[in-house]
C-alpha cells in the first residue's frame, strides 16, 4: 500500500480553493474586459426592475470593473460595500487556505449565528438608507 506525504496530501487538499481563486480571477477578468457601465450589457437588477429599488449588490459589477482598473474612488461610488467585501473574501480565502494546507476540511467562511445576523442586518439597513432622499449618495454612481 502506496502511503502519501504530507506535501501531497496539502496540495490535494487545496483543490476547492484553487477552484474557488479560479472561478473569481475569472469573473475579474471578464468584468475587466467587458464593461459593466454600459446600460443593460450584464442585464437589470431584478429588484430594480421591479420596484425601482437599488438591492445591496446594485452597482456591484461596475465597482468590481472599476477596482478592475484600480480607481477604488470610482468603486466606492458605484457601491461602498463592494470594497470591503472584496477584503474580506480575499482574506477569509487566504485563511482557508492556511487550514486546508493543514488537514482542515471547513468552508472558505464559517459565520457564527450572531455574524450572520449582523451582516443580514448590514444590508437591509444599506439598502433602506441608499433608497432615500437624504442617502442618494449611497445609490450607484
Amino acid at each position: 500500500m502506496k502511503t502519501e506525504t504530507s506535501a501531497v496530501r496539502g496540495w490535494r487538499a487545496l483543490s476547492a480553493p484553487a477552484g474557488v481563486a479560479a472561478v473569481g480571477v475569472s469573473a475579474f477578468v471578464l468584468l475587466h474586459v467587458r464593461d459593466p457601465h454600459n446600460s443593460g450589457s450584464y442585464g437589470v437588477c431584478p429588484m430594480y426592475a421591479v420596484t425601482g429599488l437599488w438591492c445591496p449588490a446594485c452597482g456591484g459589477l461596475r465597482a468590481v470593473n472599476d477596482l478592475t482598473h484600480l480607481d477604488i474612488g470610482a468603486s466606492l461610488s458605484s457601491n461602498v460595500l463592494i470594497v470591503p467585501f472584496i477584503a474580506i473574501l480575499v482574506v477569509a480565502w487566504g485563511r482557508w487556505v492556511v487550514r486546508r494546507w493543514n488537514g482542515l476540511t471547513d468552508r472558505m467562511i464559517v459565520l457564527a449565528p450572531a455574524m450572520t445576523i449582523a451582516v443580514l442586518g448590514t444590508l437591509v439597513a444599506f439598502t433602506v438608507v441608499r433608497n432615500t432622499p437624504w442617502g442618494s449618495w449611497l445609490a450607484p454612481a
